[in-house]
């Protein structure tokens, strides 16, 4: 398992919604580059940026600075939010990223779904984002009629060997990850998946090593702007774990 400290960009500006929301935004860092900086010089290996804007409207307006973010690390980018077309991962996989997440064309167009993993393969995730068990799409606003289940069975079919899960009811609170629903969404899946949403701190770090095999990985956000959770100290526990097992 490893940790995925996040970087979700509207407007140029690092920040977290709650709960997907975007009238209730919290700004923390104006440059997002020097954000991903940070990051990486307290032992992150994978950082996960979403671009907030693209995934609302479909078209981009963030993509110069996730390039400049992939430039100036070393870190391994999961890149997702607005990414709707052959074109748009071509960019980002071009500019460095390790990997490129899609939501809502997961839904909305599953022949572009298809196209994409028939051509990239293990460089694609699948993302879905859900509330209330029904999968969510275009920046988290509209439900989708569609089972996260489901959705994650069809995307497993497909081909998709990356799931990164997002429970929007705790996003961005700090309200603890629920285990039991990353469990559940990895037997959907048949491969582990990647948690986000409500990391709260180092006991939700712990949990999620609980689960072994069923967890790839764990999205972190607002606990780590906020110090609930420190990444040098969650780095280490994950590395201790590997070391154990």
């Amino acid at each position: 398992m490893y940790l995925l400290p996040a970087i979700d960009i509207l407007d140029g500006k690092a920040v977290r919604l709650a709960k997907g929301d975007y009238s209730r935004v919290t700004r923390y860092n104006d440059d997002p580059v020097e954000q991903a900086l940070r990051f990486e010089r307290a032992g992150a290996a994978w950082i996960h940026i979403v671009d907030l804007d693209g995934a609302r409207t479909g078209v981009s307006s963030n993509a110069a600075i996730i390039e400049r973010i992939v430039a100036s690390t070393s870190l391994k980018a999961q890149v997702g939010g607005g990414v709707r077309s052959l074109e748009a991962i071509e960019r980002l996989i071009s500019a460095g990223a390790s990997r490129v997440v899609l939501g809502t064309a997961l839904v909305r167009d599953p022949g572009f779904a298809a196209a994409a993993v028939d051509r990239y393969g293990d460089a694609l995730a699948a993302g879905i984002d859900a509330k209330g068990g029904e999968a969510a799409v275009s920046g988290w606003e509209e439900g989708s009629g569609v089972s996260a289940h489901e959705l994650a069975r069809s995307m497993a079919d497909l081909g998709y060997g990356h799931l990164v899960y997002t429970d929007i009811s705790r996003d961005g609170m700090r309200t603890g990850l629920d285990p039991e629903a990353y469990r559940s969404m990895a037997a959907a899946f048949g491969r582990p998946v990647v948690a986000s949403g409500g990391v709260a701190g180092l006991d939700d770090i712990r949990a999620m090593l609980g689960l072994g095999d069923a967890i790839e990985g764990v999205i972190a956000g607002r606990a780590l702007y906020e110090g609930s959770l420190d990444l040098a100290e969650a780095c280490r526990e994950i590395a201790q774990y590997g070391k154990e097992r």
